[in-house]
């Protein structure tokens, strides 16, 4: 494969600097809890169900001992003693903590290895169901075979979960690797997951256990009928991104958009909320085997791609260092960037290459993802298909992993199923054409490719030592990265965020974060790797 000038001593420098970033941050997390982490603890113990006014019972229950102040204790103390106070299982006791007209004030009785004891087993069933759903999906993938990589992806956007799943099977049946089903708009900002299958929705589908559910069947419908496994993929982010992660490890989905900076630079969530809750969504997320696929791309919609392609690389070794953290392997880590480049650039096409190639080589066990054009998308639909085919060039030739596919209706409307027929026939066509083009080229030593390269690594460098010079909290503060500032105390959300207790217990997070169980020696199987 053609490679670009790299300096070894930067990408470590650049790694080691992202780690104590990553420490800084991890500080906070370990000593803070967040009402959404507690509302998945008590879903992942099995409690399930909404009131008649559709407020989910895990809102409900959480809410009160927020409210009461003893939400730092963990959700786990007062469900262990409604289970030793004489709760039949679980969901009764979850109902107790909602709905019991006096709220269990957590004084005096059981010890806390009484709490332990009485949830043990249902600790040992909550990872036993996330292992279950892994197994079943790595035993799928071994008997049906993915397609050759770059992974096809597209998504469906109807905001009807069964429209959504008739038009992933046909994505399928026209080429498509990967299915994601867009999230209805603003969802990220609800702070509850809507209850069941939903049929109405704002450039999107509601993201929810039985909608993951229904497009599950559905793909699998059309991997057995097509003899390909065809991945599903949704969104883990927002003021629900653990729960979303918990309902996606059950419902066996291969993929989640699930960044740790995503959300406090584009919807204004409340920056100690989000690192607390990716924590412990990608914990759910690694013990699943999921890959996740962060979101750098969305940095140079709102920042100059030539100028700030840096900041890209920079938070990759930060989105990086955060997953490990979590205890996510390299081939679990779908780092995202795009072709977004103004289009009539000179040489804009070997910037976008040695951007790639650059990330290529210094993340080459993660599934990379290759995102399209949307920035300078216009209602010109016929260039905008000839744009989409200089994006598929730069990522067969330098190997991205996943690729999500340009719609020359961008900006226009929702992907219509021609759209996305015509997006991979086309895609199909320069991928077979061009399949082999990277191990056939070299890039001059001192040329336009190899020189931006270097220039990119050496600025990611310094603004990573910049951020931990000032620590990522002033960084995003002052706006670092896509040009977007946001404060430590503001944004949506923070009033969810509590310290823990000194007494805070937690047995399923520490169960999740011991290095020992099924899949503790191994990568995750059912990941991928360029090539």
């Amino acid at each position: 494969m053609a490679t670009v000038p790299m300096d070894l001593g930067k990408v470590a420098r650049c790694r080691a600097l992202a780690g104590e970033i990553a420490n800084d941050v991890q500080r906070y997390i370990d000593a803070h809890t967040t009402v959404g982490v507690e509302r998945t603890i008590l879903r992942a113990y099995g409690a399930d169900g909404i009131d008649d006014q559709g407020a989910p019972l895990v809102n409900t229950a959480v809410e009160r001992y927020r409210e009461a102040g003893l939400i730092g204790r963990g959700i786990a103390t007062p469900l262990g003693r409604a289970l030793l106070a004489g709760a039949s299982d679980i969901q009764e006791a979850a109902e107790r903590l909602a709905f019991a007209p006096d709220l269990d004030r957590l004084e005096g009785g059981p010890s806390a290895a009484d709490l332990r004891g009485v949830l043990a087993p249902h600790t040992a069933a909550a990872l036993a169901r996330i292992d279950r759903a892994r197994e079943e999906r790595d035993a799928l993938r071994r008997r049906v075979p993915t397609g050759p990589t770059p992974l096809k992806y597209v998504i469906v956007a109807t905001g009807n979960i069964y429209d959504d799943a008739v038009q992933a099977k046909a994505a399928a049946a026209a080429g498509a690797d990967i299915v994601a089903v867009i999230r209805a708009t603003a969802q990220s900002l609800l702070d509850y997951v809507p209850h069941g299958a939903t049929t109405e929705g704002y450039g999107g589908t509601f993201a929810t256990q039985e909608n993951f559910k229904i497009i599950r069947r559905a793909l699998d419908e059309a991997t057995g009928r097509h003899g390909r496994y065809v991945l599903q993929t949704n969104y883990s982010s927002g003021l629900c991104m653990a729960e979303i992660a918990w309902m996606a490890a059950v419902e066996r989905l291969d993929m989640l958009l699930n960044d740790a900076m995503y959300g406090i630079l584009f919807r204004d969530i409340n920056m100690c909320r989000t690192f607390v809750d990716q924590y412990v969504s990608r914990r759910f997320i690694a013990r699943a085997g999921i890959v996740i696929n962060t979101g750098e791309d969305n940095y140079l919609t709102t920042a100059n791609a030539v100028d700030k392609a840096h900041t890209v690389l920079a938070s990759q070794f930060i989105n990086e260092a955060f997953a490990l953290r979590a205890g996510l392997v390299e081939e679990q880590m779908g780092l995202g960037h795009a072709y977004e480049i103004d289009p009539w650039v000179e040489d804009s096409f070997l910037l976008e290459i040695a951007q790639a190639q650059l990330i290529r080589q210094i993340f080459d066990r993660h599934p990379i993802k290759w995102m399209p054009p949307t920035k300078h998308k216009t209602g010109d639909i016929f260039f905008a298909h000839v744009h989409d085919a200089m994006f598929d060039l730069v990522g067969v030739t330098t190997k991205q992993t996943i690729e999500l596919l340009g719609m020359f209706s961008e900006a226009i409307q929702n992907p219509l199923l021609m759209d996305r027929y015509l997006a991979l026939k086309a895609t199909r066509y320069v991928h077979g054409a061009c399949k082999h083009l990277g191990d056939e080229i070299e890039f001059k030593t001192d040329g336009i490719v190899a020189r931006r390269a270097e220039q990119v690594l050496a600025e990611a460098l310094a603004l990573l030592d910049e951020v931990n010079s000032e620590s990522i909290w002033e960084a995003i503060a002052r706006g670092a990265f896509a040009d977007v500032k946001r404060t430590r105390t503001g944004g949506r959300g923070f009033a969810g965020v509590v310290e823990r207790s000194p007494d805070y217990l937690n047995p399923l997070l520490d169960a999740l974060e011991a290095p020992s169980g099924p899949f503790a020696a191994r990568a995750a199987d059912g990941c991928y790797r360029s090539g």
